[in-house]
């Protein structure tokens, strides 16, 4: 199976079932693509209804942290939060969010914000953007109290029978079951499909060649974005002149042109240029090369013909909660005295297989898992320590372990196949719940198997 030469340079080598897809797009307008946070208390960020009950336990606003809804169509989630914190006037600091959310699409995510009132958010206006006001709580939103997300995805374009559609995706189901789920690939968003260059800055910074990450990031033209982005790219590229590229350069590249700013007054201090950047944006580039990494030692398993769902020697286990999600903090590594414990605990559903994300205080396992390690950071010619980044320590990465597989849950592909703008195509809903960290576009991806991403959604 051939897998896209762009899902190739992010580290996703392989497709973990082998049958043909159904093909088709996932992105043909942005309501085809709907998002719905889940919280761990079973709170949803519902994108229709208004939410009218308290979450999280409390409604007293004595509390200063204000939980609310926020919905968006076509907005990464740090440019709403920060348009959020503009129209209440408070600091971008004081919105706090579990997690981000698809840009090309619609959302539904909770956020908390500092000090504000319910009245004041439901002033806010702003395109594409709604807030709603939920209840006071007593602290910040973060990643503790999220669980997962609910997708509804619309697949359109597909050029195949009913029949056959129906088949592949139910062979698609079967071979995933078989493997253990999954792969748990960091998906394509984590790198950007139109300009996929955040790991490749995110590499150059844990390398310590911050230079060659603001050039990087700034410089590095894409066939696929706009004209006048490439040709502003191209010719900082040439030139070199920061203040003529700040001129230049197009309003809507406005985190560029924040470190362009920087970098003409200051021409030599990179560094400086990349703490002009929102931190959660600051913090994406080296955990999006952690992420390329990941990608290419589970890829690597899978071309070994590793499974999923059971353990070899070297190997990493983690136990599962009750909720479903995998306790990372708390890990055991497999040896020949816990194998078959460990091999039983998988099959059960109580444990699952993880791979660690690479880390300045990542230790090197043994067996094929540290032998596949061992040789990806050979021939990346990095070391966990690079991970140290000693110029900007707050951006420092320990490392961590992510689950081998993707549990997949509430899947429903039964809706009528209806007719999509062209009467030779048909489209078809996928719904699925994913838990938190995991790709809807990389369950997609199995089903669909695109020849190209770009035109397919991704």
């Amino acid at each position: 199976m051939i897998v896209p030469r762009l899902e190739k340079q992010m580290g996703i080598e392989v497709y973990g079932t082998r049958s043909p897809g159904i093909g088709g797009e996932i992105r043909h307008n942005f309501e085809d693509f709907i998002v719905e946070e889940l919280l761990v208390d079973g709170s949803k960020a519902s994108v229709a209804k208004p939410t009218v009950q308290s979450v999280l336990g409390s409604s007293s606003e004595k509390n200063r942290f204000l939980l609310c809804v926020l919905v968006k169509r076509n907005w990464d989630t740090i440019s709403a939060v920060k348009a959020v914190a503009v129209q209440l006037a408070v600091g971008i600091g004081q919105v706090q969010f579990a997690g981000l959310k698809d840009t090309r699409a619609i959302t539904g995510q909770h956020v908390t914000i500092e000090g504000a009132t319910a009245d004041e958010v439901s002033r806010v206006r702003v395109k594409d953007i709604e807030l709603r006001p939920v209840g006071y709580v007593r602290c910040g939103l973060s990643q503790f109290y999220l669980l997962g997300n609910s997708f509804r995805v619309r697949i359109s374009g597909i050029s195949h029978s009913e029949s056959t559609v129906r088949r592949r995706i139910s062979r698609v189901i079967e071979e995933a079951s078989q493997l253990g789920g999954f792969p748990n690939f960091f998906g394509h968003q984590r790198f950007g499909t139109t300009r996929p260059v955040t790991h490749l800055v995110g590499q150059a910074i844990v390398k310590g060649d911050f230079e060659r990450a603001a050039m990087l990031f700034l410089a590095r033209p894409s066939p696929t974005e706009h004209p006048d982005s490439q040709r502003a790219r191209q010719a900082l590229q040439a030139t070199g002149d920061f203040k003529k590229a700040l001129a230049d350069y197009p309003k809507q590249l406005r985190y560029e042109r924040l470190m362009l700013r920087h970098l003409a007054a200051k021409p030599c201090d990179y560094v400086g240029a990349f703490r002009r950047l929102p931190s959660r944006l600051l913090e994406l580039f080296p955990q999006a090369y952690q992420s390329y990494l990941f990608n290419r030692v589970l890829s690597r398993r899978l071309m070994q013909g590793l499974p999923l769902n059971s353990a070899e020697v070297g190997d990493i286990a983690v136990n599962v909660e009750r909720s479903g999600l995998p306790m990372l903090t708390m890990h055991t590594v497999v040896e020949n005295e816990n194998i078959a414990e460990i091999k039983r605990g998988i099959e059960a559903g109580k444990m699952r297989l993880a791979i660690p994300i690479m880390g300045y205080k990542h230790k090197s396992t043994n067996g094929t898992q540290g032998r596949i390690e061992s040789e990806i950071l050979e021939e990346e010619n990095v070391s966990s320590s690079d991970f140290k980044v000693n110029a900007v320590p707050e951006i420092s990465l320990k490392g961590k372990l992510r689950t081998a597989a993707i549990g997949l849950s509430n899947f429903d592909s039964k809706e009528t196949l209806a007719h999509s703008v062209k009467r030779t195509e048909l489209a078809t809903r996928m719904t699925f719940t994913l838990n938190k960290g995991s790709y809807a576009t990389i369950v997609l991806r199995e089903f669909i198997k695109p020849r190209n991403l770009l035109k397919a959604g991704f």
